[in-house]
């Protein structure tokens, strides 16, 4: 997959990222992975020899704060990212690109899988309908053929349900709307009582 940060670049935007503000290790990993849309989040064994290396050129500083090491940037620090401003937005041009081609190179895979998947549904459709063809029908056959069916259409009512009800529930919540846990637990109760009915229906 298409790297992020070019050699050299993730010192200076680690820099760049503390001239902004002091922040624990924590914190840096998570502005890391914010500026790249999720598509790059670093592990701890990338960032902390970094910042341990910036500490021993003496570029910046760390101090507990209780239970978290906080990294502060120093004046040599400040300086060196004064110095290299067209550098940073060199690495911030190269940032936004390497994160659309990782994108791209997502949706590819996306659509691979889904082009494979869907081949392999289709092998696997003509294989049944070619059994099916080259065997007797039975009483049986057709029931097992409609129970099929109602099994689809069960699966499509299951996905619309969930899918409206998520949506109602989001969507009141982002128009600043409260969820009570009573709302939640009332949910939980209908689908228990709809779920007891389907299994007493199919017993019955």
């Amino acid at each position: 997959m298409t790297p992020v940060f070019s050699h050299g670049d993730l010192r200076l935007y680690l820099l760049n990222l503390l001239d902004e503000g002091p922040r624990h290790g924590y914190d840096i990993m998570q502005a890391l992975s914010d500026r790249t849309g999720g598509t790059y989040t670093p592990s701890a064994g990338t960032v902390y020899p970094r910042l341990s290396k910036l500490e021993e050129e003496g570029l910046v500083t760390k101090s507990v704060d209780g239970r978290k090491t906080v990294y502060e940037i120093t004046d040599a620090g400040r300086a060196e990212v004064a110095s290299r401003a067209s550098d940073l937005e060199g690495i911030e041009a190269g940032l936004t690109d390497s994160v659309r081609l990782i994108a791209d190179e997502v949706r590819g895979s996306v659509r691979d899988a889904m082009k494979s998947l869907r081949a392999d549904l289709a092998a696997a459709s003509r294989a049944e309908t070619a059994d099916a063809a080259s065997a007797p029908r039975t009483a049986s056959d057709d029931t097992r053929t409609r129970s099929r069916e109602q099994v689809h259409r069960a699966d499509a009512l299951v996905s619309e349900f969930r899918a409206r009800i998520r949506s109602d529930l989001r969507t009141h919540v982002a128009r600043g709307g409260e969820l009570a846990a009573s709302v939640v637990d009332d949910l939980e109760r209908a689908i228990d009582d709809a779920s007891r009915s389907i299994v007493r229906a199919l017993k019955g």
